[in-house]
C-alpha cells in the first residue's frame, strides 16, 4: 500500500517541488494551499495530487483538510 503525504504550502515554490518529487517517488500526496486556485488546479493536474483549501493557522481548517485527505487518500503517514 502505498505512503500517504500532507504538504502545506504544497502547490507553489519549495512546496511545489515536495509534492513533485514525492508523488514521483509514488507517494499518494495531498498539497494543502491557502489562496492561489489557479496553482492548486496546476498542480492537480500535472502531478495527480489532490489538493485542499485551508489555513494551517485555523483549527478547524486543519481538522477538516486531515479528515478529508484521510477519507480520500488513507492515513497520513508524512506531513510536511
Amino acid at each position: 500500500m502505498a505512503r500517504v503525504a500532507l504538504v502545506t504550502g504544497g502547490t507553489r515554490g519549495i512546496g511545489r517541488a515536495i509534492v513533485e518529487r514525492l508523488t514521483a517517488d509514488g507517494i499518494r500526496v495531498a498539497a494543502g494551499y491557502s489562496g492561489n486556485t489557479e496553482a492548486a488546479e496546476a498542480l492537480k493536474r500535472e502531478t495527480g495530487a489532490m489538493v485542499i483549501k485551508g489555513n494551517v493557522g485555523n483549527f478547524a481548517d486543519c481538522q477538516h483538510a486531515v479528515a478529508a485527505v484521510e477519507a480520500e487518500l488513507g492515513p497520513i503517514d508524512i506531513l510536511v
